[in-house]
């Protein structure tokens, strides 16, 4: 790069470091608060949630299915989900598609469900529930019981569309 160049970078850099040591806020009682909530948020879902779905995904697995999980409750960009992913595997479905079920933080309602239901390419009927939100939950009433019976209503979703 040209001298010129440098100089240019070097200067739209230091513009966009002062105009943002400008507007630096310090953190407020509702962001703080807001924070706490994602953590405890995260941690219903790493304590309450996680546990029902891998023994779920121990199941389904010695069952033959292709099943995983993913777990994003330690990320600060984002907020805290858990998701469990189950593509059935039988003689009758070797297309299948893979489904998820995700239970994720929401400021604004608590935990909530969500599922993404694909169903066989060759099933002859198209049966799709993409996306649909199947419960939510206040974070401090989240139960083991209340897990177990959203991740079994999606798996019967699942296997009926497969």
């Amino acid at each position: 790069m040209h001298a010129d160049g440098t100089a240019k970078l070097r200067s739209l850099l230091e513009a966009y470091a002062e105009r943002k040591a400008k507007t630096q806020q310090s953190a407020t009682a509702s962001d703080v608060e807001g924070e706490r909530r994602r953590r405890a948020g995260g941690d219903i879902l790493r304590t309450v949630v996680r546990p029902v779905l891998e023994e779920v995904l121990a199941q389904l697995r010695i069952a033959g299915h292709d099943a995983s999980t993913r777990d994003h409750t330690d990320r600060d960009d984002a907020y805290p989900s858990v998701a469990l992913s189950f593509t059935p595997r039988a003689a009758n479905t070797p297309d299948a598609l893979s489904s998820a079920i995700i239970f994720r933080y929401d400021p604004r309602r608590g935990i909530v469900v969500q599922r993404d239901v694909k169903p066989s390419p060759r099933r002859a009927k198209a049966v799709t529930l993409t996306g649909d939100r199947s419960g939510t939950m206040g974070i401090d009433v989240v139960s083991t019981s209340w897990v177990v019976t959203k991740t079994l209503d999606f798996i019967e979703a699942v296997l009926k569309a497969n």
